[in-house]
């Protein structure tokens, strides 16, 4: 787990929690009648649950982790050729 990821299910985490307040907080027919206890449980709940399935796989984690892979298997491409990618630059002067 990386710093990256940890900030991805923190995201959906949050996200989770948010959202799972608020269907909570709906159901009630008056904000006066709305058990807060149930709120903050079934909140914390779902927080809980959303960092566990995230170790599952977190799809944005997984495609920054592609492209890193394909940036460097270019790089490794262009040094087995014996090419530079610097040397594709040309200055003019």
């Amino acid at each position: 787990m990386t710093k990256y990821w940890f900030l991805c299910a923190l995201k959906r985490a949050v996200k989770t929690i948010a959202q799972t307040a608020a269907a909570t907080i709906g159901t009630a027919t008056v904000l006066s009648s709305v058990d807060w206890k149930v709120v903050a449980s079934a909140s914390v709940l779902a927080g809980i649950l959303s960092i566990l399935t995230s170790f599952a796989g977190l799809p944005e984690v997984e495609l920054v982790e592609e492209d890193s892979e394909d940036e460097l298997d270019e790089f490794d491409e262009d040094e087995e050729d014996g090419e530079n990618p610097e040397d594709d630059e040309v200055i003019e002067h």
